[in-house]
């Protein structure tokens, strides 16, 4: 009587167990191509992170800034000459209905200097400016050191430098004195950096009356800043240039500065684009590196594949075995790559002042693509495997 032979499906377990053969046998070459797939993973979870926390820090300085801020200048006509604002312009454009806050600076004749022995040539780019008392509040700026103009002193020869311009006059305190249209003034504060008018970090500002009656203004704004209800800019900015100057609307340049700051982060978004590219590249590379791996790992083993196979193991299973290998590399790398991003996204985002974000798919989706790659990396050595004849395998073992 003939014994019936049954076959044996391998639990979970076992196949885990001898999928864990390779990486525990050959744990140098495992830990490199797992390198690769490390590499890739952790370069997409840091640019990714990197550039989430970029715009998370973005969209927090546009809701301290308010993103409600309209620009009003001076531009130019056809023959490329600048065209000045009207008198009226700065009034005229607190007069729409939408506008919440308006303020202005204005431009003078007068250059500044550290001391009164610096050649006339030598300005350092800083531009004197008369600014209206309302100008930090308007632009949600703040002084870093000392105070703003008031009352008293917008009629005073006292002057408040931007950040840049306090460096490059090479003013640490208040209190100091610079030479300001033939006479000194003295510093009474240093304002901090600000987004939305960066004009004015390059900037030493007087009080309005003092600049009229001693530095050449004429008391004409340069540059008008204006306040909407968010929900209105976009009117209000269709109508701003023919109601600053309704006889020459087209030489009026009106600009939302918050916009400038979304373009800039659109532009990094393109550079995170490519780094994303070379981190593609760093995966194909790393499930190469598995594949060469699992290639050489069957020339080598094809004694055990031969000795499984004679005791009755299938193709299938040989296969699977072989394939359980390259997905666990994968996955390694993955979740160890997983962690080297995220390292690197706490650490720049911590050295920047930013907050950390790290996007949810990037977390979830790494360790998956990882897997993904080693286990189309992983088909062909395991079907070369599953293969390979017993007898065969056996006498070249």
């Amino acid at each position: 009587m003939t014994a019936c032979t049954r076959r044996v499906r391998l639990r979970p377990v076992d196949l885990l167990r001898l999928g864990m053969i390779g990486p525990r046998t050959r744990k140098m070459r495992s830990a490199l191509s797992a390198l690769g797939i490390c590499l890739g993973i952790a370069a997409v979870v840091a640019v990714t992170g990197i550039s989430a926390s970029n715009q998370a820090h973005l969209l927090a300085r546009l809701d301290q800034l308010g993103s409600n801020l309209i620009t009003v200048a001076a531009g130019k006509d056809t023959q490329q000459k600048i065209v000045p604002l009207p008198r009226t312009a700065e009034k005229m454009l607190g007069n729409i209905a939408p506008v919440q806050q308006v303020t202005a600076v204005g431009a003078t004749k007068a250059q500044v200097y550290r001391n009164d022995l610096v050649p006339k040539e030598q300005t350092s780019s800083v531009t004197v400016l008369a600014a209206r008392l309302n100008l930090l509040d308007v632009l949600h700026a703040s002084v870093r050191t000392g105070r703003w103009l008031n009352t008293a002193s917008e009629r005073l020869p006292v002057t408040v430098l931007g950040d840049q311009s306090a460096q490059r006059l090479g003013v640490n305190a208040v209190g100091e004195r610079v030479w300001l249209g033939g006479q000194w003034y003295v510093v009474a504060g240093i304002l901090k950096p600000n987004e939305l008018a960066p004009e004015l970090d390059t900037s030493a500002l007087v009080g309005w009356p003092q600049a009229t009656k001693h530095l050449g203004a004429d008391g004409t704004a340069a540059t008008v800043y204006l306040r909407a209800y968010p929900e209105r800019v976009p009117a209000v900015q269709a109508v701003a240039a023919a109601t600053a100057n309704p006889s020459a609307p087209s030489t009026v340049e009106v600009s939302r500065p918050s916009d400038l700051l979304t373009a800039r982060n659109e532009a990094q978004g393109a550079l995170t684009g490519l780094v994303l590219a070379l981190a593609a590249v760093a995966l194909l590379v790393g499930g190469v590196g598995i594949a060469n791996t699992m290639v050489v790992g069957v020339m080598e083993r094809r004694g055990e594949i031969g000795l499984r196979r004679a005791l009755g193991a299938r193709g299938g299973q040989v296969a699977v075995q072989f394939l359980l290998e390259a997905v666990l590399m994968g996955f390694i790398g993955g979740v160890g790559g997983l962690v080297v991003g995220a390292a690197t996204v706490y650490a720049y985002a911590l050295a920047q002042g930013w907050p950390a974000s790290i996007p949810y798919y990037t977390v979830a989706g790494g360790p998956l693509v990882s897997v993904l790659v080693a286990a189309v990396a992983g088909i062909y050595p395991a079907a070369r495997a599953a293969k390979a004849s017993p007898t065969d395998a056996l006498r070249s073992a």
